[in-house]
């Protein structure tokens, strides 16, 4: 169940809360274009305590750190913020997320993996970094084979962007 301070938002935005699937699709369907990734940062990092405790890793172990926005039509509707373990990702997937702008729902299904998303935290907040409204975050993994493949962090403007017809 969504908490209480998500209800009152536009539809297309509580989907995308609510989702346990890929938001590239979802972006997709609600606004008929197709998304374009830019990577704002991607580097090769150990990890450290609080990486390691996330993706219940060893610390020092290497991980991809990954951030990018979501557009379509130039309007950017998500903000993503990811990290892998580098050892846990099949090596194909490892080069796709690691050389190109492709969303992660399109390299899981590329590489046929069977996942699944367990959300971690849903909840509004001020001001982010990223956008200068309102926001939606939530946190997330995505498990394969019984082990943390991604942690993911999005952030959602909440404004008038998330109108479809």
């Amino acid at each position: 169940m969504l908490p209480k301070t998500i209800a009152d938002l536009p539809l297309p935005l509580r989907i995308c809360a609510a989702t346990d699937g890929s938001i590239t699709y979802l972006l997709e369907a609600m606004f008929k274009g197709n998304v374009d990734v830019h990577t704002i940062a991607q580097k090769v990092i150990k990890a450290d305590n609080e990486a390691a405790s996330l993706l219940k890793i060893k610390r020092e172990e290497p991980i991809n750190h990954r951030e990018v926005t979501l557009a379509i039509n130039d309007k950017i509707y998500v903000f993503a913020k990811s990290l892998s373990p580098i050892n846990r990702m099949p090596p194909e997937m490892r080069e796709q997320l690691m050389q190109a702008d492709i969303p992660i729902g399109k390299i899981l299904r590329t590489n046929k993996l069977e996942t699944r998303r367990d959300i971690l935290q849903i909840e509004r907040t001020k001001k982010t970094p990223h956008f200068a409204c309102e926001s939606l975050t939530r946190k997330y993994v995505i498990i394969h084979n019984n082990k943390i493949l991604m942690w993911i962090n999005e952030i959602f403007p909440i404004d008038t962007r998330w109108q479809t017809d």
